[in-house]
Order: structure tokens, then sequence, then C-alpha cells
């Protein structure tokens, strides 16, 4: 299939086609002009017929005469061959095993095989004699024919020059007579031998044996040795599944070259004139084949008849020997992630019952491919596949249509890859075929085909890609962020290294991503790992084409070749966070030395030589060695690195090694953005630090959180030294603060500099309330100013006065968290609430944790009823409590009145309730705020020992609400709501044994109490009569039924509730449209949960396969960012809000 115009129909971006589509040649229009033309094809020849090398003039015979003398020479039936060189399909399936054939002829996939010429009536190409290899005394010479439709065997050159007169007569041969009859005269002639592997399906006559060119598979030398130059042709028959082989064997290398170019060209021409579909049943076998190895899809479908080569060199000196090495000709097939040999079917299996382990075939990934190889001379070619950490794998095969092959191959590999600007497999082609390449379309998918190509390696590296997950977050820094997630599955808790090396390749050359994130995300198996068998993936050239010149870059590890890999080859990728990816190796006497954690030697060296565009480093939990520290001073002291930031957070940094890396990253003052030493041992020294401060001009981010300094009267950061800065984050938690430094912090919040900043996070830096006064006074020139501010753990009520009247005073930014307060006295945080009640600055607040020394009174709740009634300027409040094993933190039962002030709430938007202990009595305040509130987007009420019927009394006030789009699942309750009546069940079973009865009043009213509480509206005991005639007895399995149905409900009601909050959802489009049209909405009454919404929710897909599991974790990925922003707590307040707006608008 040479024509360009032909392949492009066969191309695997066409339409989709019918599964078990047949896969034919369109033949070419037999206009005049098309049979005139001079064509070209596929190995660079032209169609044209070869000369003859006797010099014989071609001539095209005439059949009918000739095959009349034909049919009058034949004599008595004699054996095809005295010596046994000529074997049956059946000898060869029963010796060696190597063919299969059908017993029936199924029909072709066209229901018509194409008409193969008469064997006589060709056009003469090619001939000449073949030698003696039996007994020396034979009288007769084998002659071979080879016609533009037929190579054909004769018995003699006399029976050839019957057929074709163009064949030269022997001496002294007379003209045949009008009868037909002629003397023979023997003369020897030795040129070349043949030894067929089985007599041509066609061929009737004594003496002749004829293959058609349609039938041939392929032409390809046999490596042999000496003394012959043996050429094979083999051969199948579509019609009656019956493939064979035949050997040339010739002296003269010229001779071979010349029958091997006629041969070939020839067959060729042939092919490229007549189209030969596979039947159906064949095509029907080779996918259900595939069908078994998940890997059929018709529109990336291809199947060659191929030969697999024996692979055997060496001298023999007989033909005999030459019989031994045996080829088999199979099917090559081309599927969506895999590239399968599959054997030829046998009349013993079924098409609906094969699968390649049944078969003894093979398959290989395509993006395992390691090299790829065509001869120029032949028909044959060599495919090496490698797996990581195992050798290669060589195919040995021949195909007529060998540019086919690899080229749908090559195309095949670069559609896995399409972000792969070089492939990384050996491609040794000739010329002709490179320029038959086609460009790859591009085609617009999410994250440029990620889940493609992740899927195709899953696929090659044999990996259940449902264990993958990850998400991709556009709201970040350098986004989009890609963010492996923790993997899934019984038992596992790590991924393994083919699972790791499948992201990692995946990743690379994708120009999506600006950060990719793997914190938390051991990569252990990869670190010392190396892989011996080949360096295929090693990153040896950027994006570009650089050269990568770093020493030994083969020896090194996978960890740091796939790091390497990463940075070198994509040029959007900025920010790679390592954090807590490595297990923190033993230090100190005795302890193994620590030789690097491989991830400073791959990416710092790339930066120092500019060989990478990633700037911002994350080590964060990676215990760093010396060798390490070597690695990032060499980098950091050369300013072509331009980094923005190397964090090296909690990596067991001394004194000696803060020092050096806070020297080196001085040098880096007009590109560093970030600095985060917290967490280690080092003892800051502030005169030593300012020193290399001063020289960080575009500093952003300061992170000296959980750290010690030396004992003296100077700030920790000097307020010269914070006033040239734009800071937007300074987190200084849980480190010793003197008044100096709380003096210097509130300067700064004066100075015109810090309007840019957005956290500032003092945690447990033991602050009064007088001092938290002083920073909110020192911010009070900006009114709502846009800062979050964390005091969280701080000693607030001591100087309370202060705190209080700033807060009233609305001094505060708009966001506040001051979680983990504890009050000697519940005076104090009711006025703490009372002020908050008359701010009008602040948005959002997270006052959780709250620890009392007592339940709230009623003067606290009263004061709470006020705040949530008639503070209309928060939109997201936080008031959880908490449950620990030790300390339980809430505002007791009074907090379910102070929840019905929400009823004449108009700003709240996000609402956090959990662990109130609400009960029953809650669940009643909430059902009453949702079906009066209509501004509440997010509600979590998780944890409140709710019962399935408190659950359900929340969930039918949502028939009402029409603003809601979130609701906590309440997964927690349900699992305590069972374990209490299984306790329940127990405590009875082991008082009245398995068959239970309830004698006594307590009894009856415990499991009353708790299964009716489960299942609303019915009570399992009668409540008629008294306790003491009760007399039924339940069973286990009346139980285990009981549970069963508790089960049940709760989860129908959850279905309910997601209908609900999906109709709300599809409410809320609806509104935002109308916005944006700037159209009033028309009332639509909504009758059912799901009327005018698909029944499915739009953030959840339902494909289970595992090919699809990359795209399903992509398509769920805003509901699960939404979910992990509403319940992350303090720091995901505002994204929580602003998720549920883009949920509610969008």
């Amino acid at each position: 299939m040479s024509d360009r115009r032909r392949r492009m129909s066969l191309s695997i971006f066409r339409p989709p086609l019918a599964p078990l589509t047949p896969i034919t040649d369109e033949p070419p229009e037999p206009t005049p002009a098309t049979l005139k033309k001079r064509r070209q094809t596929s190995n660079g020849q032209s169609d044209s017929p070869a000369p003859s090398p006797t010099g014989a003039s071609i001539e095209r015979s005439n059949s009918k005469h000739s095959l009349d003398r034909l049919m009058s020479m034949k004599r008595a039936t004699r054996p095809s061959s005295l010596f046994g060189s000529l074997r049956s399909l059946s000898s060869l399936q029963d010796e060696n095993g190597e063919f299969a054939h059908t017993a029936s002829s199924p029909s072709s996939v066209n229901s018509v095989s194409p008409a193969i010429p008469d064997v006589a009536a060709g056009m003469l190409i090619h001939h000449g004699p073949l030698p003696e290899v039996g007994p020396m005394f034979r009288r007769r010479c084998p002659y071979l024919v080879l016609t533009d439709s037929h190579l054909i065997q004769f018995k003699s050159q006399e029976r050839a020059s019957e057929m074709f007169p163009s064949v030269p007569r022997l001496a002294g041969q007379p003209v045949p007579g009008p009868s037909g009859q002629a003397r023979a005269t023997s003369i020897r002639h030795s040129r070349l031998s043949s030894i067929s592997s089985v007599h041509e399906s066609q061929s009737s006559l004594e003496g002749l044996h004829s293959i058609p060119l349609l039938h041939v598979v392929a032409v390809h030398k046999l490596d042999d040795g000496e003394p012959y130059f043996s050429i094979e042709v083999a051969y199948f028959n579509d019609d009656t599944n019956h493939a064979s082989t035949m050997t040339l064997q010739i002296h003269d290398p010229r001779e071979s070259d010349s029958w091997l170019m006629a041969i070939r060209s020839t067959a060729r021409r042939a092919r490229s004139t007549y189209s030969v579909p596979f039947s159906q049943s064949l095509v029907e076998y080779i996918a259900r084949a595939l069908e078994q190895e998940q890997d059929y899809e018709p529109n990336h479908f291809h199947m060659f008849k191929v030969v697999q080569r024996a692979n055997k060199s060496g001298k023999r000196s007989s033909s005999d020997d030459l019989t031994k090495l045996t080829s088999k000709i199979c099917i090559l097939a081309i599927g969506m992630y895999k590239v399968h040999l599959v054997p030829l079917p046998k009349t013993t299996r079924t098409s609906s019952s094969t699968s390649l382990s049944d078969l003894n075939g093979t398959s290989h990934g395509i993006v395992t491919l390691a090299s790829v190889k065509v001869q120029n001379f032949d028909d044959s070619f060599q495919l090496w596949f490698r797996r990581p950490f195992q050798p290669c794998s060589a195919l040995h095969l021949a195909a007529l249509c060998v540019n086919e092959v690899v080229v749908w191959l090559r195309q095949a590999a670069e559609f896995l890859r399409p972000e792969w600007t070089e492939q990384p497999f050996a491609w040794v082609v000739p010329q002709t075929l490179n320029d038959e390449l086609l460009p790859i379309p591009v085609e617009e998918e999410e994250n440029r085909a990620f889940d493609r190509t992740l899927t195709a390696y899953c696929a090659a590296y044999g990996i259940n890609t449902s264990t993958i997950r990850y998400k991709v977050n556009y709201s970040c820094e350098d986004a989009p962020a890609f963010e492996l997630l923790p993997i899934t599955g019984a038992g596992r808790l790590k991924y393994n290294a083919l699972e790791l090396l499948a992201i990692l390749r995946a990743l690379r050359y994708n120009e999506s991503f600006g950060t990719i994130r793997l914190s938390q995300t051991a990569l252990d198996p990869l670190h010392g790992l190396c892989d011996d068998y080949g360096w295929d993936h090693t990153p040896w050239t950027t994006r570009s084409g650089e050269t990568v010149e770093i020493e030994n870059q083969q020896k090194a590890s996978v960890l740091i070749q796939e790091v390497r890999a990463l940075a070198v080859k994509s040029k959007r990728l900025r920010r790679l966070d390592f954090s807590d990816c490595l297990a923190r190796r033993p230090s100190g006497a005795g302890a193994t030395p620590v030789l690097g954690c491989g991830i400073c030697e791959a990416l710092f060296p790339l930066c120092t030589k500019q060989y990478t565009n990633v700037d911002w480093i994350i080590l964060n939990g990676i215990l760093l060695s010396d060798v390490d520290i070597d690695y990032i001073y060499a980098a950091a002291i050369s300013k072509a690195s331009h980094f923005r930031a190397i964090e090296v957070s909690n990596c067991g940094l001394a004194d000696r090694s803060f020092q050096a890396i806070l020297q080196a990253l001085s040098h880096q003052g007009s590109t560093l953005e970030c600095l985060n030493f917290s967490s280690n041992f080092a003892r800051l020294e502030p005169l030593n630090m300012r020193e290399y401060l001063d020289e960080l001009s575009y500093i952003r981010k300061i992170d000296f959180s959980n750290t010690y300094r030396t004992s003296g009267p100077e700030p920790l950061l000097a307020i010269e030294t914070l006033a040239s800065w734009k800071l937007e984050e300074l987190n200084l938690s849980r480190s010793s603060i003197n008044a100096e430094t709380l003096q210097a912090v509130a300067e700064y919040l004066r100075n015109p500099q810090s309007q840019v900043l957005r956290h500032l996070r003092m945690n447990q830096c033991g602050l009064t309330g007088g001092n938290v006064a002083d920073l909110l006074q020192a911010m009070a020139h900006l009114p709502f100013r846009d800062l979050h501010l964390y005091i969280n753990e701080n000693y607030l009520e001591q100087e309370h006065d202060r705190l209080i009247q700033a807060i009233s005073q609305s001094l505060t930014p708009l966001y506040m968290t001051m979680e983990m307060l504890e009050y000697k006295e519940e005076k104090n945080f009711r006025l703490l609430v009372e002020a908050w009640t008359h701010n009008t600055s602040t948005r959002y607040l997270n006052m959780s944790k709250v620890s009392l020394p007592f339940e709230a009174g009623k003067e606290t709740i009263a004061a709470l009823e006020k705040m949530l009634g008639d503070n209309q300027t928060l939109e997201s409040l936080n008031i959880a409590g908490e449950e620990a094993h030790l300390e339980v933190a809430n505002f007791g039962s009074g907090i379910s009145k102070a929840l019905t002030g929400l009823q004449r709430n108009k700003s709240l938007k996000l609402l956090h309730v959990e662990h109130q202990n609400l009960g029953m009595p809650g669940a009643n305040a909430l059902a009453s705020i949702l079906e009066e509130n209509d501004t509440l987007l997010q509600l979590h009420c998780g944890a409140n020992g709710f019962t399935l019927q408190a659950f359900t009394v929340i969930v039918r006030s949502l028939a009402k609400n029409r603003t809601l789009v979130h609701l906590t699942k309440m997964d927690k309750d349900r699992m305590a709501a069972i374990k209490k009546v299984d306790r329940e069940i127990d405590n009875v079973r082991e008082s009245g044994g398995r068959s239970l009865t309830m004698p006594t009043k307590a009894t009856v009213s415990t499991m009353k109490r708790s299964i009716g509480s489960a299942i609303p509206g019915q009570l399992p005991f009668s409540s008629r009569g008294s306790p003491q005639t009760t007399k039924k007895q339940y069973t286990d399995r009346e139980l285990a039924e009981m549970m069963d149905t508790i089960s049940d409900n709760w989860e129908r009601e959850t279905v309910v509730m997601q209908d609900y909050l999906a109709r709300n959802r599809y409410l809320a489009q609806k509104r935002l449209r109308a916005m944006e049209i700037e159209k009033p909405m028309t009332g639509c009454a909504v009758e059912s949960p799901t009327e005018g919404s698909p029944r499915t929710s739009a953030y959840e897909s339902d494909d289970a396969t595992p090919m699809g599991e990359p795209n399903r974790q992509l398509a769920i990925r805003n509901k699960d960012e939404y979910d992990e922003a509403a319940d992350s707590g303090d720091d995901g307040f505002e994204e929580a809000l602003m998720m549920s707006k883009k949920l509610a608008l969008e």
C-alpha cells in the first residue's frame, strides 16, 4: 500500500467504524490514466516490469494453447519431490507445530474473494533454472518462472518453455508437434534450488507448483551462511487459512539479489493492483484476542500478515539442514495501547474463547518500543521492546507490507505521546519511509492528552489505572498544578516503582502544567534503583534539542533520571514540590551514612547550566545530607540559576547548614521570592541574618515558624529590613516572639509597603489580648483590610478588654482565625461574642474549638443567637467543636436554640457547626433554618450524633430550599447510629441468648429508642400492653435484616439529598444565565427533586472501566476540590466560599 492517498484513507483518526470492521485495501480506480501511470511502490521502486535477467523479451503467451500443451504432457502420478523437500501443511503442523490451518474456507470480508489470474495468462518477469540438490544422477533440473501474477516451479525447463515460449529451449529440444508431444533432452544446468514447505493450493497439474503473488506475505533473505544465498518466500491463502514457505537456495549473490528484487517488486505491484481483504472469521478471531487483552478499539485497530523469522545463523552444508530452520506466519495487530503477535487460528479453537495466553501469542506495550530497524534490501524488519528493569524482547519479522506496519506503529506511538517532540526509541529505516510519515492531527484534549499517555504506560507496564489518583488545581500560583493523590486499593500505602514510572513518564514533555506536586508521595521505590538494561529513557537533550552535558548520566538512579527528565523536557514547568516524598533516614552516631536524597543531584546542576526553567524547588520534610547541601550551595551562588525559592522546611538543618544556604541564597537577591526555614534545628541569629536578608529585594514570603533564636533584645526581623519588602505572607507561628519583634511587625503593618500583605500567622506565639489589639490598631489605617490574621492558641483572655474594644470598633481585617481559645471564665467569651455582633469589618470568622469551663449558659446562648441573627457582615462562620479522646469542646445543648437566629440572617453563606452534639433538637433547628433561609450556600453539620430520623428531617427540609448547594453526607453520624443499634442488640443477646425476648420494661425502652430512631415511623416492638406480656422472639436473621434496612434507608435519604442539591445547582446556573443576558428570570416551579436536571450529577461519572479511570478522576476534579476546600477548616474558609459561589453561579 504505497500510495499516500490510500494510506490516509486508513488513518487511525478517521470516523469511528462499526465493531469488527474488516481491514481492506482499496484498489485504485481502473481508469486508463491509472493503468498507464508509472506508480511508485512503498519501497521506492517503480511498479514497471523488471527486465528479464536472461535478456529474453517479455511477451504474454496464449494461455489456452499453452495449457493444452501442458495437459497433453501429463504423465502418471509421481511424488512431488524425490527427497522430501516439499512438505505439506499438515505434516508441518504435526511435527513442529509451526503452522496452523482451518478446515473450512471462511468467506472474505466482502463475501467475494478477488479473482486470481490464470497461471498461464501472466506476463513473464523473470525465470531461471534450479540446481540439483538431490541425487547426483538426477536427469531433470527444475525451472522457476516469475510472472506478474504467479511464481511457478516447473519440473524442467522443457515444460516451462512449453507454457512460456519466451523461455529459451534447451539444445536439441524439438518444437512440439500438433499433438503437443515432444522429446526432452537431458541437459544439466545448475543455478538455484527450491525447498517448499507445502503444496500450493492451486497446483493441480503434474510438475507444476504455482504461488499466486496475492498470497505472498514476505520475501526476505535467510541468514543461513555458506554456500547458499537463500531467499524465503512466505505465502498465506486467506480462503483456506493455509500458510506455506518456499526457500530458494542460490549460489551467486548477484543472482540472489536479482531474484529478491524481482519477486518483491512484482508481488507489491500485484497487491497494489488487486485488493486482498482479510476474511471475516480471521478479523473476528483477532478482534476477540485483543478484547481479552482489553486493547480492542475499532478506531485504533490494524492487522497485518507477517512472518516471524527464525533467528538462527550458522553454516549448513545441505538443504536438509535448511528445512529445520522454519518460520511462522502470524498476524501482527496494532491495538490502542499494545502490539500483538497472534498465531493463525486452529480448527480446535473458536473465536469467542480465544486469548493471547491460550494462543501462545505475545503482546508488548507500544510505549515500551525501544528500536525499529527496517532492512533496505528485503522485507525483513526488527522490533525491540523493553519494560523497565528488564532486557529487550526482540521480534524478528518480515512482511511485504513492512512500510505500512512501521508507519502505523510510529503513528500509534506518536498518538499515545503527542507532546513528545522526540520519541525514546531508535528509528533505523530507509529515507523513503521517513517521507511517508504523516503528521498527527492536533486534538483538543484536556491537559494535552495526559490521560491518554498515562493510560498507555499503565497498559504497557501491567498497572491497574484505578489505583492512580490525581487532581489539577487551577487556583494556585504557577497554575495549573498537577497534584498526585494517595493511592487507592486495599492494603496499599504507596505506589510501587512501575506505577511511579508510569506517572512520571506521562508527565514528560507535558506543557499544560506549571507546577507538579508530588508531596506526600513516597518516592523511595525509585531512590537508589538503577536500570542496567538500557538507557532509552535517559534525558540526553533538553526539549529544544540542546545536549545535557552532565557526567555519568547513564549511571544515575532511576529517580535522578526521571526528575531530570521532568525538568528539562518542559518549558512551562516552573515549580516542583517534593515535600515529604522520601522517608527520613537515621542520623547520628552509628547510623548508616546518608549519601543524598537524589533530588538535589538531579535538579540543581540543571539550574546552574540553565537547562531548565524550574526555579521554585520545595524540599520540605526531606532529610538533607552534606552532599545535598553542597549541590544547593553550588547552584545558589550562581546568579545564572535565577531561583525564586528553595524551601527547606523540616530538613534537619543545623546552624552550619542553615548559614551556608542563607549565604548562598543572598546571591539570588534579584529573583528570590520566598524563604522557608521553618521547623529546623538551627538557631536564628538576628544580627548575622540581617546581613544576608538585606540583599533580598523582591522577597514575598517569609516562613520562620517553629524555629529557635539566640537570646538578645534584637528583633528577629528588623523594621528596616521589613520596610524594604512587599511581603504577601509572614509566618512566625510557634516561634519566640519578644517585644521588639512584635513592635517591628506592628510598625510594618503601619507602613504602606504592607498593603499587599495577605497572610499574617502568629499562632501559639504567647500573644495576649493587648498584643493582638496593638496589631489591629496598627492596621486600622486601611479600612476593610484584605488580610487574614491567624492568632490561634494564644492567651487572649489576658488584657481581654483591649481586644474586645478593637473588635467592637471594627478594626479587624476581612479574615480572622482564632481557633482553640481557652477561656477560664464564660463571661469573657460572652463579651467576645457580643463584640462580634457589632463588628462590621470581618467577613470570614473562624472561632472553632473554643474551650469553656462548663456548658454555655443561657446568657451566652442568647448572645450567640443574637450574633447569628444581627450580624449582617459575616459571610463565613466556623463555630465547630472538637471531640478528642481526652477532651471535648462544644457549647452544650443550648446551641440548637442559638442556631435559630440564622432564620433572619441575610449575609451568611457558609456555616461550620460540626462536633456540637446537636442531636434531634439540632436537626429540627437546622430544618427550620433551611426552610426559611435563602442565602446559605454551604452547611457543614456532620459528627453531631444525628440518627436516621434526624437526618431525614434535615433532608426533607431541602424540598423548600432553593439555594443550598452543599450539605454534609453525615457519614460519621451514619456509622455511629449503626454501631449504637448493633451495640444494643449485642447487649440483649448476651443477656437473653441467641433467640431474643424482651422481658423487662427497661430493655424494651432501650431498644425502642435505638431502633425506633434509626427507622423512622417503624417500631420493632409492640407499644401496646405491658412489657411483661411481650412474648415475641427475634432471631439473628431478623436482626440482620433489620440492620440492612437501617443502612438501606440511610442510603436512600442520601440519594434524595443529592437530588435536591443537584436541583439547586441547576437553578443557580439558570440564575447565572439570566444575569448574563440581563433579563429577569421567570418563576419556575420545581415539583420534584430531579425536575429539569439529569439524574446523575454533573460532577460524577459512571465510567468504571480500568482504562477509563484516569478520565473519571479528572472528570470529578472540581467536585473533589470543592469538598476538600469545604472540609479543610482554617485554611479553607475563603477557598470554600469561593468554590461554593463557583458551583452556585457557574
